[in-house]
Formats: C-alpha cells, sequence, structure tokens
C-alpha cells in the first residue's frame, strides 16, 4: 500500500514532468506533503519588467504552480476558482524565491490553500490564496 505523501510525490513528479511552463521558470521542487507543497525558484534577467523589478506575473506563477501542486496531490484533479495575490516586497534578479503552500480546508469539492514566497533573506514578498474545486476525476 502506497503512502499518502507516497502517492502526492508521484502525482506533482507527474505533473511537473507535463509542466513545461513550471519548468522554463526554472521552479524547482523542495517537498512534497499530502496537502502541501515547497517550491523554490531562481530570479533571471528576462523576468524583469520594464520598471526595473521583476514582473509580478513570475511571483504568480510561482504561487500558482505551488497551489496547483498542494491542491492536487490527493490525486483528485482539482482547478483553481479563485486566486488572489498581494505584493509585499519587491522581487530582483538574482533573488531564490520560496513558496510554501498551506491547506487551510480540504473539503469534498473546495480547497482553500495559502501561499507565501519568501526571498533568500526570509524576507516575505508575496502572498497568494487560491480556491480550487475538486472534479473526483483521477490524474494518475
Amino acid at each position: 500500500m502506497i503512502s499518502e505523501d507516497e502517492l502526492a510525490n508521484k502525482v506533482v513528479g507527474q505533473m511537473m514532468k507535463k509542466d513545461l511552463f513550471s519548468q522554463w521558470l526554472g521552479i524547482e521542487i523542495i517537498e512534497i506533503k499530502e496537502g502541501f507543497s515547497k517550491l523554490k525558484m531562481k530570479i533571471r534577467d528576462e523576468m524583469m519588467n520594464g520598471l526595473g523589478v521583476v514582473h509580478g506575473g513570475v511571483a504568480f506563477s510561482l504561487a500558482d504552480t505551488c497551489f496547483a501542486f498542494a491542491c492536487n496531490n490527493r490525486n483528485n484533479l482539482s482547478v483553481a476558482l479563485d486566486t488572489s495575490i498581494n505584493f509585499i516586497k519587491p522581487v530582483h534578479v538574482g533573488d531564490e524565491l520560496i513558496a510554501e503552500a498551506k491547506e487551510i480546508h480540504n473539503g469534498k469539492s473546495t480547497g482553500l490553500y495559502h501561499i507565501t514566497i519568501t526571498n533568500q533573506n526570509n524576507h516575505t514578498v508575496a502572498l497568494f490564496k487560491g480556491t480550487c474545486f475538486r472534479t473526483n476525476k483521477k490524474l494518475l
């Protein structure tokens, strides 16, 4: 019998294989547990916006991937219903970001997740909230 955390890692591994965008961003998996994910990403020059800081979509994409891995890793295909992000501090080229998703609610048809993004100095740079809908379809 496979444990919940082993299943979570298997599901996320399969998702990551197909997630070419997250691969292009350079997202790396640090830890996966049932209802939880922790990822990291190094900020590159091409992620800059016209104001000289990293484009907000980069942090959003990291958080969105973290959200997707946490809410899908029970092998129940889940899709985003609602997401929001608060940008707390600017992100700069060379920063290493860590995104950590925590499950707040795991319901039959919905889930709620809070994702915190910190930089290499352990400063919070963004806070993301995501609500997902559970389809009851299997990923594996």
